[in-house]
């Protein structure tokens, strides 16, 4: 037989790209003097927060309102989902559970519950630094990286044509459905609209749209070529600083309403510069997502109360009457930019329509963002208990000696059972256990993990699935060097050929039930998911890069190569098993 080729090559590289890994995470832990995990709420302590709701009528809140009030605060108190906070409903009340936090710290977090507020969008830009744009003709399309342009509304310019409903609302098909390559009005240009005119039929609807930019803008600066009159020096460099992507939008932050403010877009790929708060979300009287009679298009429908009325139709028409980007409005809920529709026209009445590229679900999603953005989660807090770690300090000493004890015993059943082979095996543990508790050190660091003892089980109870890895891969060896049928060298490379497969079969049957659990659980069952979905990935990455290429190097060795005794690997041990093995099937048939 032909000798492998690119699975036998350099296999001393492969475990240099581990041992490079292992490096990085070892010294991001250093550089941090981060050498200890946090602690979650049973191990470490923390604060128990009891909010009662308070309604403007002083009647009981919906049960709808409440699950909505859960689920922000969840994501406001657990980030994403991994510092072991909890935020459950009890009867009327919202119970929150925050790990390592004293009670000034934990109400800091929670007192300031979510409020929705709309501002007029001054500035905005990409989320990250885009790369300047080359040269290019006025006639050139747009680069594939640029933001989508905005052309302004049909309403306010008499030489574009609006396309008119039957029910008389008319609405430019350009901001019906941006594209990536339209060209972005110069912001030196005014807009053109005839002395004294009236607002189209189109006032009473909002656009949802893109965050406009120039596409032959030449410089990395996001905010080249818009205008940046009004804004405060400090809130361009917040600007500038806040860095967004899905996972990190800087949700929570402190929003005042009487400050100019910086924020992500919910998406975490855009970021807003926005105006001190027109109108406050308490001023909504209702939302509700529907179809449109003469388009069948998605949209949503806000109205607004009376007073509430007035304010927005000072915001909607001091947007209307400015340039791109400020001709936005941004929905501001908990410290992220939920919506920044285009106003077509002074708004009056308090009847507002938002239509844009909505799908049943996103509408209904964005109208209970709007409805529930304020009123539910107006709370009081009620208690605040500190809670000890007495019990968890306890607990986590049993789950650290169950955890030592069964790795002992899995590593003597290998020795006993691989001899030589088992060694192997060991240093593989070994090297994943290191892996698993940098690994979680850089997470507790660096995206708020918190050790819980959920966990922990589930790192002791990932030593077996890990063992199941390469013990399908020695036997699959083994298999093949029976009766001497093959090298050892040669069997490495045939029995890893069949081993993987199993290997990444089994290891994704797990990964999934993991990630069922962890989007579908919460609190402990969570936090179990999340470290056997973890200790999983990490199976696969020790044994491709270190149980795999050990074991080449490993068959180069006339120890092994040859069959020693103590090897594991020799003729006469391999019969032998497999005719007790044969003798107890026989039996038990």
């Amino acid at each position: 037989m032909a000798p492998p080729t690119s699975s036998q090559i350099k296999p001393g590289r492969t475990l240099l790209l581990l041992l490079a890994i292992i490096a990085a995470m070892g010294a991001a832990v250093v550089l941090q003097n981060a050498f200890i995990p946090k602690f979650g709420l049973d191990l470490a302590g923390g604060t128990t927060v009891t909010l009662s709701p308070v309604t403007l009528d002083n009647k009981a809140p919906s049960q709808e309102s409440l699950d909505r009030a859960v689920n922000i605060i969840r994501d406001r108190v657990n980030g994403q989902g991994i510092s072991d906070a909890q935020v459950a409903r009890a009867s009327d009340n919202i119970l929150i559970q925050i790990p390592g936090a004293g009670q000034e710290e934990a109400l800091k977090l929670v007192a300031t519950t979510a409020e929705l507020r709309f501002r007029q969008v001054l500035a905005v830009g990409p989320a990250q630094e885009q790369p300047a744009a080359l040269p290019s003709d006025a006639a050139s399309p747009a680069p594939s990286g640029s933001l989508p342009a905005v052309t302004p509304s049909a309403a306010a310019s008499p030489a574009a044509s609006p396309a008119a409903s039957p029910a008389g609302r008319a609405v430019s098909k350009a901001l019906q459905a941006p594209s990536p390559t339209a060209s972005a009005q110069p912001s030196g240009e005014k807009k053109s609209k005839k002395a004294g005119a009236e607002p189209s039929p189109a006032a009473s609807s909002l656009v949802t749209t893109q965050p406009s930019a120039d596409p032959n803008a030449q410089s990395s600066d996001p905010l080249a070529g818009q205008d940046l009159s009004g804004i405060d020096p400090a809130v361009l460099q917040q600007f500038r600083d806040l860095k967004c992507t899905a996972n990190k939008k800087n949700a929570g932050a402190v929003d005042d309403p009487n400050k100019q403010f910086v924020a992500c877009d919910e998406s975490g790929t855009a970021k807003y510069i926005l105006d001190v708060a027109a109108v406050q979300g308490s001023e909504i009287s209702s939302a509700s997502s529907g179809l449109r009679q003469d388009t069948g298009e998605w949209v949503v429908n806000l109205d607004f109360k009376s007073a509430g009325a007035t304010k927005w139709s000072e915001l909607t028409n001091k947007t209307f009457n400015s340039q791109p980007p400020r001709n936005q409005i941004g929905a501001v809920l908990d410290g992220v930019v939920v919506t920044a529709p285009v106003s077509n026209g002074r708004i009056t009445g308090g009847k507002t329509e938002i239509s844009g590229s909505f799908t049943a679900q996103t509408a209904t999603d964005l109208a209970d963002q709007l409805k529930y953005g304020a009123l539910p989660l107006k709370f009081q807090v009620s208690s605040t208990v500190s809670v000890s770690s007495t019990l968890g300090a306890d607990q986590l000493r049993g789950g650290l000696i169950a955890g030592g004890i069964g790795l002992v015993i899995v590593m003597l059943y290998l020795l006993l059972y691989y001899r030589g082979l088992g060694l192997v095996g060991i240093a593989s543990l070994l090297v994943a256990t290191v892996f698993t508790y940098l690994l979680v050190v850089v997470l507790s660091a660096n995206a708020g993990f918190r050790l819980s003892l959920p966990h922990i089980i589930g790192l002791v109870v990932s030593i077996g699935i890990t063992a199941d890895s390469f013990i399908v891969y020695f036997e699959r060896i083994r298999d093949e060097m029976k009766e001497g049928r093959r090298s050892l060298r040669t069997a490495v490379e045939v029995a890893w050929k069949r081993a993987r497969r199993t290997i990444l079969v089994a290891d994704a049957v797990m990964f999934i039930a993991a990630l069922v659990l962890f989007f579908l659980a919460v609190g402990d069952v969570a936090g179990f998911a999340f470290a056997m979905g973890l200790t999983t990935v990490i199976d696969v990455v020790v044994v491709f890069l270190f149980t795999k290429p050990l074991m080449s190097l490993v068959a180069r060795m006339k120890f092994f190569a040859k069959g020693h005794p103590l090897s594991g690997l020799d003729a006469e041990r391999m019969a032998r098993t497999d005719a007790s093995s044969s003798t107890s099937t026989l039996q038990e048939a």
